[in-house]
């Protein structure tokens, strides 16, 4: 605290004020929004103790954020064969738009139609965690899909936790707890199987190992027809060969909470006077990065699809995917396509932020590279001499692709939704 001396040599403490009134600003945010968050836990308890909608389901992808992944392809499988449902997706206000243009019902995540509706509904199903705050109605069957075959260490198996605004303790208590709310997880293979269950803590029998419902498509979409169309709907050149950028998030790097940054590494102007008569680059930015490039000097080579509705499309039109850490590789496997991984970052990421389940520098299915000029330079080799697939990636496709078969997500509302209708319904918490 500074010290201040009057007229009369008298010390008296000075505030700082900006600081003060800044201390005294969030303090009463925080406490908002705690007020907030009890009302509506209560109010969501209070609804659910109102009829149960039995054949009301809940879709959720991102934290509301998109119309894509598992969910997505559990949605439109239900949509085409059990239109008996009634079925909402729960959005974040700030991304309707997509949905609207598609003419897909939804609710406006936390505003009051959500409330009268996800607390009565008999099914919730998401690929991402939910809100603590939510208590899980015992009418409710919650579907936990994940998003992923799981590379970087997760949850209960993170030896430390970088994100902000919490502590690692803390984020494994409280992952355990949401993750105690899941009636069924996903699981794209036996692999995954094994880390899921301890990681999050979660029963065997719990887990439907079933392939992902989000890869049916690479099945069965894969033709010219679908390519063509997709390719035409995003304006890309039917001519140009597609390269795919999709790296993850760094949990150390973030503006603040729930808001993450990304350094774009790749040298787009090197790329472009090496490639750019021949292919055009897709970014494909996680959800939980926050900023969005401007790619405008690069109009007609390179594309920001990071709000993309559903990544499975730009992989079904790609020719090369490079990526990092992203689990995006093992669903790409499966169109037995190259990939390359740029890893500019990979001890830091490896020995301090995650952590890996595998030796991923040995087991890798595609050449490791830290330079832009290291890219160009494997991407010439592919043209020169044809992506041939050896014995080591072959062994990866059985291992992390074999259930894969385009009939996910049947097996997937098989085991779920039509066991359920004869279970007794109560509309307890």
């Amino acid at each position: 605290m500074e010290i201040a001396v009057d007229d009369k040599n008298k010390q008296k403490p000075l505030i700082n004020k900006p600081s003060f009134i800044s201390r005294i600003v969030s303090s009463l945010i925080r406490r908002a929004g705690k007020l907030i968050q009890r009302t509506f836990k209560y109010t969501f308890r209070i609804v659910g103790k109102l009829p149960v909608q039995k054949n009301l389901i809940i879709f959720e992808s991102f934290l509301g954020k998109q119309y894509s992944c598992n969910p997505r392809a559990i949605y439109e499988y239900i949509e085409k064969h059990y239109p008996e449902y009634e079925m909402y997706w729960s959005v974040d206000k700030r991304y309707t738009s997509m949905f609207d243009q598609e003419g897909i019902p939804y609710l406006k995540r936390f505003s009051m139609s959500w409330l009268l509706n996800v607390p009565r509904a008999r099914y919730w199903v998401s690929n991402s965690r939910m809100p603590l705050w939510i208590p899980k109605p015992k009418h409710t069957t919650y579907l936990q899909t994940w998003h992923g075959t799981p590379l970087k260490k997760l949850a209960a198996d993170m030896k430390e936790v970088h994100m902000p605004g919490t502590k690692t303790e803390s984020y494994k208590r409280n992952f355990i707890a949401e993750s105690s709310k899941w009636d069924y997880l996903i699981s794209p293979n036996p692999y995954s199987t094994e880390i899921f269950s301890r990681a999050f803590q979660v029963d065997k029998e719990k887990i439907i190992e079933s392939g992902y419902p989000r890869n049916d498509i690479l099945y069965t979409g894969l033709n010219t027809e679908t390519i063509t169309s997709i390719k035409n709907k995003l304006g890309i050149s039917q001519d140009k060969k597609v390269i795919l950028y999709a790296p993850t998030w760094r949990d150390d790097q973030f503006y603040s909470v729930g808001k993450y940054k990304f350094e774009l590494q790749l040298d787009l102007n090197r790329m472009k006077q090496e490639l750019g008569d021949d292919y055009v680059i897709l970014l494909r930015l996680h959800y939980l990065i926050a900023d969005d490039l401007d790619l405008s000097s690069f109009n007609g080579f390179a594309y920001n699809l990071s709000r993309h509705g559903d990544i499975n499309e730009l992989y079904l039109i790609s020719d090369l995917l490079i990526t990092d850490y992203s689990s995006v590789f093992f669903d790409f496997a499966n169109l037995k396509r190259p990939m390359m991984f740029y890893a500019y970052d990979i001890d830091t990421y490896r020995d301090k932020l995650r952590g890996f389940y595998f030796d991923f520098e040995a087991q890798a299915p595609g050449p490791l590279v830290k330079t832009t000029e290291e890219i160009i330079s494997e991407i010439k080799l592919f043209e020169q001499n044809g992506f041939h697939p050896g014995d080591e990636i072959e062994e990866f496709n059985r291992k992390f692709c074999g259930l894969e078969d385009g009939r996910a997500a049947q097996r997937v509302v098989e085991r779920v939704f039509q066991e359920q209708p004869s279970k007794q319904v109560s509309n307890n918490f």
